[in-house]
């Protein structure tokens, strides 16, 4: 059997969302690849300009991987990370979900 392969991307101020999207799209019988280090909800994280930068370049790497993307834009919002991600992904010819 062939999975699709996504990529969670959004904001991770978006935790609980993430978490939430993660588990349906797994059970709807998905491969779910999400992010490692949530930012903003961690609050114990001293994120480095240079681990941000490893970080954001490990994401386009599972972007790479995946079939598709999908967005968490809670209330619509799209931070400027996500921007070159939904670019990077439609450069690959992603399919690209939203939530909303």
């Amino acid at each position: 059997m062939k999975y699709k392969v996504i990529t969670l991307c959004g904001s991770t101020r978006f935790k609980e969302d993430f978490m939430r999207v993660q588990k349906e799209l797994t059970l709807a019988g998905n491969i779910v690849i999400s992010v490692g280090v949530f930012g903003y909800s961690d609050n114990d994280q001293i994120l480095t300009e240079e681990i941000k930068e490893m970080l954001d370049d490990m994401h386009k790497v599972k972007i790479e991987m995946a079939d598709a993307i999908y967005v968490i834009n809670k209330n619509g919002y799209i931070g400027n990370s996500t921007k070159s991600e939904i670019e990077f992904a439609k450069k690959l010819n992603k399919e690209i979900i939203y939530m909303e």
